[in-house]
């Protein structure tokens, strides 16, 4: 990937151009010290000047809204005063005594009800859009050049001197600080989308930092100072400005490709809303539009290159096909896996099979899409004003999930994920929460799931099977975990993660962290044993091959590829027995699977086929799997569901052993089996329960309060339950208990059919 730079030879403003910002419709506006604002096209081609202003400019924010012209832009003056001012030049709201001295920097909320501003007294104060002040929230001994808002708008980010500052806007809250740089910090953004923050300063270097000011990334020290940084929307790449250098990075901080445009020092960098374009005013007064080109994905034997705003070239190696798709729209995005690659245009998506790219699926779209999500059957676009759109690969639209409060342009392929069934997004104002959506309705499901720290990334697995539609999220402690979508309980696998992924076409799961690759061949097994959770586990060191802060950016077959912080991909390989494993499972082809464990001989393969067969209820191919392991309590086990002699009976067994004891009581009550439904909560001390069981049904009462005495007499206690004082006076027959004990076993004996496997 790299930058293609477009300089309009007449420059149009006659001073340094010292602001420039998108707006929704993908108009440029740039200001500079001449006075003037000046309209571009997305071509970069010059369309008008706006309006004159009477006083130099420092900065300008647009206000985040909705396509039209109820956008109104924020403009910081260097008398100390802002305005706030409608597209045509209509002066809203002029602030006349903003600050002190000028006021450098001016930065709407994301949620488009404040305005804050930095100025050169030292002041970061907080305005209401009507232009009232709101407060000042703080005050340093010097100037504030550069302020960005938190992703929730609760919080600013502010830089003075050498240090920056997180400040949250209500009273009382704590105030967060370190020293970025050893010269005076220029520049800060915070990216919604990624929560991380840059920085650039005097020192010639720019920075990658988390919320809680921990240095992620810092550059070498470049020939000039760092005069502008800024995101891209959906938090994959940053750009960096310094004196005739305009540098494009990965989120991690490696670069991508570096230009030399003749601007001068470029005093300030914007995005379009798609993040296609990128935009610079240089302080020789020249306008600078950077386009994103050459960029590259892959997958399995398929590798795709933007080579032109409207041209992609595809080439399948093995194969030996080279095509070249051509487009009559600017390209805005695309992505390419599970056999699929869909392009979006500023008017058309157009949905490629890898087998046949002569007949693309196409349909229009009335706003270019600023996010692709892929899964298995169906794809979601994400733009601005439709929000997340579900179609599937025929072109067909699934349905529109929606949800108070979202905000679609903090979504990400981190924060969004689709399997066959279900859609689950990360609530973009409350990270802690996963908001579940019907994939064919759109409807909401009737829990969402709540977890006790924000969620950082979450990921749906592929499988077919609803039943078993797992969500695995990495929260703010970098802890991988595992859930159910129909159960809400929630499962830690590991800590300090990197990234994971599932993958493509089985239930595997891939994850690094801490400098090893783990891969769960059967993460199902959290729901039969979790005993068999470390033994069904692959690791091994992989430190030196993909160091750290790598990302996962396929899981296809046994292949991983893996994204280095410095750029470079690292290919790891893990076993192709599991997939093998997989495909015998869900054929029932049980005798073939332990043939291939026997052939294999790896204790994590008889790990795996022991989960998969009890899940599946194959008693006989469990008892092979785990006598392979020498799990000699869990074959025991076995042995003994084996000669229970009904199938409801087996099945309720193993529900227990997955401790899944509703389940199990529930399948007992249906099937009748009262006694082994009371006698089930005996061996789990849930006495009451059995009590209730024992009376809704009118059998067994004083199999219930004898096995209760027997109880307490043995552990010498008085009874304290209240629902068994008042059969305290019963006598307890143990000879006509027995009866009826043996009596109902030869029912569900004569009623029930033995396992024959």
């Amino acid at each position: 990937m790299r930058l293609k730079i477009k300089q309009p030879e007449n420059s149009r403003h006659k001073e340094m151009v010292t602001a420039v910002g998108w707006t929704s419709s993908n108009e440029l506006y740039t200001c500079s010290d001449d006075n003037t604002v000046i309209v571009w096209d997305i071509n970069g081609e010059f369309l008008n000047i706006a309006f004159s202003l009477d006083i130099p400019v420092n900065d300008i924010s647009w206000q985040p809204a909705a396509r039209g012209s109820s956008e109104t832009l924020a403009i910081a003056c260097v008398d100390g005063s802002f305005k706030i001012v409608s597209k045509t030049g209509r002066v809203e709201r002029h602030v006349t005594e903003a600050h002190k001295g000028a006021v450098i920097a001016i930065k709407w909320s994301y949620d488009a009800s404040t305005i804050a501003t930095a100025g050169e007294d030292g002041q970061v104060k907080i305005w209401a859009k009507t232009g009232n002040l709101r407060s000042a929230i703080a005050q340093t001994d010097r100037s504030v050049f550069s302020l960005a808002w938190s992703p929730a708008s609760d919080q600013v980010l502010y830089s003075s001197h050498k240090n920056i500052y997180i400040k949250h806007i209500q009273a009382g809250q704590k105030q967060l600080q370190w020293k970025a740089h050893e010269g005076c910090v220029l520049k800060v953004d915070w990216n919604p989308s990624n929560n991380l923050i840059i920085s650039g300063g005097e020192d010639c270097k720019y920075k990658i930092w988390d919320t809680f000011g921990r240095n992620l990334f810092s550059s070498s020290p470049y020939e000039y100072v760092i005069t502008s940084v800024s995101w891209s929307p959906n938090g994959d790449l940053f750009a960096v400005g310094a004196f005739d250098m305009l540098r494009l990075c990965d989120k991690t901080g490696w670069t991508y490709s570096l230009v030399k445009p003749k601007t001068g020092s470029i005093m300030n960098l914007a995005w379009s809303w798609d993040g296609t374009m990128l935009a610079g005013g240089g302080g020789n007064g020249a306008t600078v539009f950077g386009y994103l080109v050459d960029k590259k994905t892959s997958w399995q034997n398929v590798e795709i290159q933007l080579q032109e705003d409207n041209k992609i070239y595809v080439v399948d190696v093995i194969h030996e096909i080279s095509e070249e798709l051509e487009f009559r729209d600017r390209v805005i995005n695309f992505a390419l896996g599970y056999e699929h690659l869909v392009v979006t245009t500023t008017t058309q998506c157009s949905i490629y099979d890898v087998q046949n790219w002569q007949t693309p699926s196409r349909f229009d779209i009335r706003e270019p899409a600023s996010l692709i999500v892929l899964g298995c059957k169906y794809f979601a676009l994400v733009d601005l004003v439709n929000g997340i759109q579900i179609y599937n690969y025929e072109a067909r639209q699934m349905s529109s999930p929606k949800f108070q409060g979202l905000r679609v342009e903090f979504l990400s392929n981190k924060s969004i994920s689709l399997s066959t069934d279900i859609v689950t997004v990360v609530d973009t104002a409350n990270a802690k929460m996963l908001r579940l959506f019907d994939l064919i309705s759109g409807k909401a499901l009737s829990q969402n799931i709540e977890h006790n720290l924000e969620i950082l990334e979450v990921a749906a697995n592929q499988v077919d099977h609803a039943a078993e539609r797992k969500l695995c999220i990495m929260d703010s402690n970098r802890d991988l975990l595992l859930t159910s979508v129909h159960k809400s309980e929630i499962t830690k696998l590991c800590s300090m993660v990197d990234s994971f992924k599932w993958n493509e076409k089985s239930d595997m799961l891939a994850a690094i962290a801490d400098g090893k690759l783990y891969v769960w061949y059967y993460p199902n097994v959290v729901y039969v044993d979790k005993d068999l959770l470390q033994l069904s586990r692959f690791s091994r060191d992989v430190s030196n091959e993909v160091g750290k802060m790598c990302v996962i950016d396929s899981f296809t077959g046994s292949l991983i590829t893996v994204r280095r912080i410095d750029g470079r991909v690292a290919t790891l390989s893990v076993s192709p027995y599991p997939a093998l494993l997989y495909e015998n499972s869900d054929r029932g082809q049980w005798e073939k699977a332990i043939r291939l464990c026997r052939f294999v001989k790896d204790p994590t393969l008889w790990a795996c086929l022991g989960a998969m067969s009890l899940h599946a209820r194959e008693l006989n191919t469990a008892e092979i799997a785990l006598a392979a392991i020498d799990e000699v309590d869990k074959v025991q086990f076995i042995n003994y569901v084996k000669t229970i002699p009904s199938e409801a009976g087996r099945n309720a067994e193993l529900a227990l052993f997955c401790k899944r004891s509703q389940e199990a009581e529930q399948i007992l009550l249906q099937a009748r089996l009262y006694y082994r439904a009371i006698k089930m909560n005996i061996r789990l001390f849930k006495w009451e329960r059995a009590l209730e069981i024992a009376l809704a049904n009118k059998k067994h009462i004083d199999t219930v309060i004898g096995y209760r005495k027997k109880f307490l007499e043995s552990s010498g206690r008085e009874e304290m339950l209240e629902k068994f004082k008042q059969f305290g006076e019963i006598e307890i027959d143990w000879v006509a208990i027995k009866t009826k004990i043996k009596q109902e076993k030869e029912q569900e004996a004569l009623s029930g059919r033995p396992y024959d496997g």
